[in-house]
């Protein structure tokens, strides 16, 4: 099927995408169940791992989404397998800084040595043609996104 012969529909779209996300992570959720890490684990523990050490609790409860409250409780479980560390901000001692402990980054090179074999075989099928211009494609999206984002609030 090519997409000269494929009708185009774009109603349908962005809700295959949302799909596709949630099929990616269940594979993942089901790929990391091995190392002992599940969804509500390793999400926070690869957005601080992008984020870098020192980053403030409440800006790595805005990367993923989800209220500080229910961020507290999954940092709570990481810090007591030593996978991260908190500490006092010193310059305003009500915000948290967090941190990866050595574990913690060990843990994250396993995570993404998992995504890495994942994704290699997902799209080993795509050229690498196909993977620029669907890369692309993406950038342009979340772009478009965040200014749709930012016309609603405003």
């Amino acid at each position: 099927m090519t997409i000269e012969t494929t009708k185009v529909d774009r109603e349908n779209l962005l809700y295959r995408l949302g799909f596709l996300t949630r099929r990616w992570r269940q594979v993942l959720d089901s790929a990391f169940q091995s190392l002992g890490v599940t969804d509500a684990a390793w999400r926070p523990l690869l957005h601080l791992h992008h984020m870098g050490d020192g980053i403030r609790q409440k800006d790595l409860a805005a990367s993923l989404g989800i209220e500080g409250p229910t961020l507290t409780r999954i940092l709570d479980q990481l810090i007591v397998k030593r996978l991260i560390d908190r500490s006092e901000d010193a310059s305003d001692r009500r915000a948290k800084l967090l941190a990866l402990s050595p574990q913690g980054r060990a843990m994250v090179t396993q995570i993404t040595a998992k995504v890495a074999t994942l994704e290699h075989d997902l799209l080993s099928e795509f050229s690498d043609l196909e993977i620029d211009q669907m890369t692309l494609f993406v950038e342009r999206l979340e772009k478009r996104l965040q200014e749709t984002r930012s016309r609603l609030k405003g």
